[in-house]
């Protein structure tokens, strides 16, 4: 047989996986180099879809910064609107209401749902089970529907500002909710059988890009991707936000590190986050007609400033820790920020130091399960 090449030579190819691959996340992709399948190198590549936050925050006066950073972070924008607020709401020492608490949670745990609604679909995609992401999306919509109708806005919701949220519920929210919830439940199932337990996807990922506790705990991997590890670890329950701690949840974990426990974890949560929802809507019913939100800062939105001084919050979201570091110096605007979420981690240095050894069939899976916002990265 006549080669292009000298028989026996060892030939080095270059991959480029993604923005455009149904298991890269958003404007993802991966430069890859391989022997044959087999990955030597990789340098992932977030790309410029939205960059710069931090400085854009510093230009802005405090109230005009919520609709900027719910975009660090598109699909569970708001987890960053609460996570701002808590900071600036800390130095100025305000205080939010009770039934807004409640509310910001609602948002919170609704937003994790339909972020990991994306997720199991976009992890079946990169498994070539392209059924349920058809499924996902779909059911996710009934999710957008109820924040579409609390908010005004199905993707960007700008919901929570600085001292409580915009507004209440509208009348029969709740129950509607309640039906969406019960939907998402049974649904389950049907996920079961076409994802988790198929045979295909559990071949394609138990063993497959194993990430130890150690090597997590050492890298400063947070979220799912940690208590995928048999750590538990949530901010929810070590650094306690809001009305968390009045709140019955439980925080699982999965011991192998792997593809597998990654997907199947987020799933278990899933069920945990319909199980808070439930108890918030029992306390919305019981605290019709409560405030809101705290005044004070719209006597004066565009004027209003703290008083000198920083703080420090961490909120947890469907993908991992994030923190804010807010520093204001008595101004109208913000004169720091820093965000500190974990796409950075997950993204860039376990990616890339764990691809190599892998096999590029894997690249996409392993991609998706990391779960990875690109402008939280480049912020």
């Amino acid at each position: 047989m006549n080669l292009p090449f000298p028989e026996g030579e060892v030939r080095e190819f270059e991959y480029f996986i993604g923005p455009q691959h149904v298991g890269i996340t958003g404007n993802f992709g991966v430069h890859l180099k391989a022997v044959g399948d087999e990955i030597v190198e990789a340098r992932a590549n977030p790309g410029y879809l939205h960059r710069g936050f931090e400085k854009l925050i510093e230009q802005r006066r405090w109230v005009q910064n919520i609709p900027l950073v719910c975009r660090i972070c598109v699909p569970d924008p708001d987890v960053n609107e609460v996570a701002y607020s808590l900071a600036v709401e800390e130095i100025a020492g305000l205080e939010v209401p009770r039934r807004a608490q409640f509310l910001r949670v609602m948002v919170l745990e609704m937003s994790r749902l339909q972020a990991h609604l994306l997720y199991f679909g976009g992890i079946a995609g990169a498994l070539g089970l392209y059924t349920l992401p058809q499924w996902t999306v779909g059911d996710r919509d009934y999710l957008l529907d109820r924040f579409e109708e609390l908010t005004g806005g199905r993707v960007y919701h700008i919901y929570t500002t600085i001292g409580g949220v915009r507004r209440d519920t509208p009348e029969g929210f709740t129950q509607r909710l309640r039906e969406t919830l019960r939907y998402l439940q049974q649904r389950l199932k049907d996920y079961d059988r076409l994802l988790f337990d198929n045979a295909v996807f559990k071949r394609r990922t138990i063993g497959v890009a194993v990430i130890s506790r150690e090597y997590a705990l050492s890298m400063g991997v947070t979220g799912p991707n940690l208590r995928a590890t048999g750590v538990q670890a949530d901010v929810r329950r070590d650094d306690p936000y809001l009305v968390y701690p009045e709140l019955d949840f439980e925080v699982p974990t999965l011991p192998n590190g792997d593809i597998h426990d990654r997907v199947l974890l987020r799933r278990l949560e899933f069920e945990q986050s319909i199980h808070i929802l439930y108890q918030v809507l029992e306390e919305l019913d019981r605290t019709v007609g409560e405030p809101v939100l705290n005044k004070e800062v719209l006597r004066n939105p565009f004027d209003w400033a703290p008083p000198p001084g920083d703080a420090f919050v961490r909120v947890e979201s469907s993908k991992g820790e994030y923190g804010y570091y807010v520093v204001s110096n008595g101004g109208i605007k913000p004169y720091r920020v820093h965000v500190r979420g974990p796409s950075m981690t997950h993204g860039i240095l376990v990616l890339e130091d764990l691809l190599k050894g892998a096999r590029v069939a894997d690249v996409a899976p392993f991609m998706f399960s990391l779960d990875v916002c690109p402008p939280d990265i480049d912020r």
